[in-house]
């Protein structure tokens, strides 16, 4: 990664279902700060823009609960509708909190499967890209067939993190640049050899994205980012871990449910 880089918000005119993500991109991008788009940028598109206009919204007075999103809405305090999308969703249901259910999906892990009612018409809540890879290779397409440039696109989320407060953002979907690099084999300040570190690339620039981005009415679903000196290659896809290798999901799986309620004091 180069020493210095740039990051522009694109903003755009509400995004509705059957608009061209990659044109309005690419137009918003001319009218912003970095004139236009470059050989080399990183776009990152929010997931919730990109899943609107393929017309992912679910409209809720078209959802009947079934009995198991009626027991998931009781014990959650979740309307039983949205219960109901967030299982559709699901590939397994973890567990919860008032208000949410801890979910895998896709092979990650992140609370009501990515179904999400802010930045949703009303009477809507809008659930993930049915395949966000795919997602962000027709938006770069759709890119290079109007500029000629050849970029790297990311589709990105917020997501909480375990023990932490407040959200940061992830990439969910890829084309382009290597989402996760592997660090294994350099060596560190002090000349020993890395053995497991992989830097999750995607995710750093998505978090820098969602600066800008923001949570509310910013209007921005798009930010550019110039001078990452990452390379554009043909990279597709966020590498995931199986439950079972992960730190946080394969201790609580095996964990004793008391150590949860128990405090280490030290000698």
């Amino acid at each position: 990664m180069s020493d210095w880089f740039c990051v522009y918000a694109l903003r755009t005119d509400l995004i509705g279902e059957g608009d061209d993500i990659g044109e309005a991109v690419t137009a918003a991008a001319g009218r912003a700060e970095c004139v236009g788009i470059q050989d080399d940028d990183i776009i990152l598109v929010a997931e919730s823009a990109v899943a609107t206009a393929e017309g992912a919204a679910v409209h809720l007075d078209t959802v009947v609960p079934s009995e198991e999103a009626l027991r998931y809405a009781e014990r959650y305090h979740i309307e039983p509708r949205i219960a109901e999308v967030v299982l559709r969703e699901s590939d397994r249901v973890v567990g919860g909190i008032p208000g949410f259910l801890l979910t895998l999906k896709n092979g990650t892990l992140l609370p009501n499967a990515g179904v999400d009612h802010s930045n949703a018409p009303d009477g809507t809540v809008v659930p993930l890209p049915a395949d966000p890879d795919a997602s962000a290779a027709s938006i770069r397409e759709r890119i290079r067939e109007l500029t000629g440039k050849n970029v790297g696109v990311f589709v990105i989320d917020s997501r909480t993190h375990a023990m932490r407060l407040g959200c940061s953002g992830v990439a969910i979907g890829c084309s382009g640049p290597m989402a996760v690099v592997d660090e294994t084999g350099r060596c560190d300040l002090f000349g020993r050899r890395l053995e497991v570190t992989k830097r999750a690339v995607g995710d750093c620039l998505a978090s820098t994205a969602e600066l800008l981005m923001g949570e509310a009415d910013e209007c921005v679903p798009a930010v550019l980012i110039r001078g990452t000196g990452i390379a554009i290659g043909d990279e597709q896809g966020i590498p995931s871990i199986d439950a079972s290798e992960c730190l946080f999901m394969g201790a609580a799986l095996n964990a004793d449910p008391s150590t949860f309620n128990r405090q280490h004091k030290p000698e």
